[in-house]
């Protein structure tokens, strides 16, 4: 008489689990500034390192001796040589704002607000490369010289329904803060 098993599922083996999540890359910085990547066994450059965040390969950057955590340094190392390096992105009086931002109490806020807008942008600009992969280059180009206008618009028009939402949470939360101020007896 044989038997069946109807417990549990048959578990993969680790070895199978492990190849199921990509591994977080190790890159070592040392003292010298060079970036070593121990999955190649190699020197890696900026370029290099801008290369693995196009193909969104994890990794992080620590520093060889302490092991610090310096993945943000390098990602803003990257956009710095970008900025630096041809067509900036960021206008100077966008990089002012920025900074007057920082220390300020919607901080939090906003970093959460441009990490949002910009994932926004990243869907719709992959939802048009799905939707143009059959278009010849040239065709396409032309594609996105006539659209030019029309995304510049509906950024336009997406921008200021952003910014009216944000000066409404404004208002609503000086609203807040001065009914909660007046139950103190603190008036404003």
């Amino acid at each position: 008489m044989s038997r069946t098993r109807t417990s549990a599922p048959a578990r993969k083996p680790a070895a199978s689990q492990a190849q199921d999540k990509p591994a977080q890359r190790v890159i070592k910085k040392y003292p010298n500034r060079r970036l070593y990547d121990t999955e190649s066994s190699a020197y890696v450059t900026l370029a290099q390192m801008r290369e693995l965040v196009i193909d969104r390969a994890p990794f992080v950057v620590r520093d060889a001796k302490t092991g610090e955590d310096l993945t943000r340094s390098i990602l803003l190392q990257i956009i710095l040589e970008k900025e630096t390096g041809g067509a900036p992105m960021f206008t100077e009086t966008m990089l002012a704002n920025i900074i007057r931002v920082y220390d300020h109490a919607t901080q939090g806020f906003m970093g959460s607000y441009l990490e949002k807008n910009i994932q926004a942008f990243m869907e719709v600009q992959a939802k048009l490369a799905e939707q143009s992969q059959g278009l010849a280059p040239e065709m396409w180009s032309q594609f996105m010289q006539t659209q030019s206008s029309m995304m510049q618009g509906m950024m336009s028009s997406y921008l200021e329904q952003s910014k009216t939402m944000f000066l409404q949470m404004q208002e609503q939360m000086t609203r807040q803060t001065t009914h909660v101020l007046g139950a103190f007896g603190v008036k404003r």
